[in-house]
């Protein structure tokens, strides 16, 4: 079975969540059965390639199990990016905007070092917001975005465009 069919046989529609009228597409299948989420964590790491990144990070909290799991297929470290208030030590923040408000993501700002290839991970890309933002708050920690990765993207919400000329990977695309 290729990837993207399997990616979409663990994906369950849940009309009306998290308010009415948006129909969430919920993963946690794809989570709980692990032979099918072994093959999207190597599919991730086929796609980018092992020696691609240094460190791995996941956004979150779905990123987080993402993130996790590519890090310790391929022997690399996890970095969290957390919603604000989160993290213990001095961070670096970015802060963007929702469809009502904004919201702010934080990682500590020791996560990287210079240069350090990072790749992100995380479950949807939507609207590319939450993307966009991580992406740059890597930067500004001093990692460099080696790619950005997941399960899949909601193309109709059209957040590739927010993420002009960056390196995007997904698993499904719908």
């Amino acid at each position: 079975m290729e990837i993207a069919d399997l990616v979409a046989s663990k994906v369950l529609d849940v009309p009306d969540f998290p308010k009415p009228g948006v129909l969430f597409k919920d993963l946690m299948p794809l989570f709980a059965d692990g032979p099918a989420f072994a093959a999207a964590i190597d599919a991730i790491i086929a796609e980018q390639g092992a020696d691609s990144f240094d460190v791995v990070a996941g956004i979150e909290a779905r990123g987080f199990v993402i993130a996790a799991a590519v890090a310790y297929a391929t022997g690399k470290g996890v970095v969290p990016i957390r919603k604000a208030g989160k993290l213990p030590r001095k961070t670096v923040a970015a802060t963007y905007a929702l469809e009502y408000g904004e919201a702010t993501l934080e990682v500590h700002a020791d996560a990287f070092i210079a240069g350090e290839r990072v790749l992100v991970v995380d479950d949807v890309l939507a609207t590319g917001g939450t993307a966009a933002a991580t992406l740059g708050l890597v930067e500004e920690a001093g990692g460099t975005v080696s790619g950005f990765s997941v399960l899949l993207e909601l193309a109709f919400l059209e957040g590739r465009a927010k993420l002009a000329g960056r390196p995007i990977h997904a698993l499904l695309t719908v």
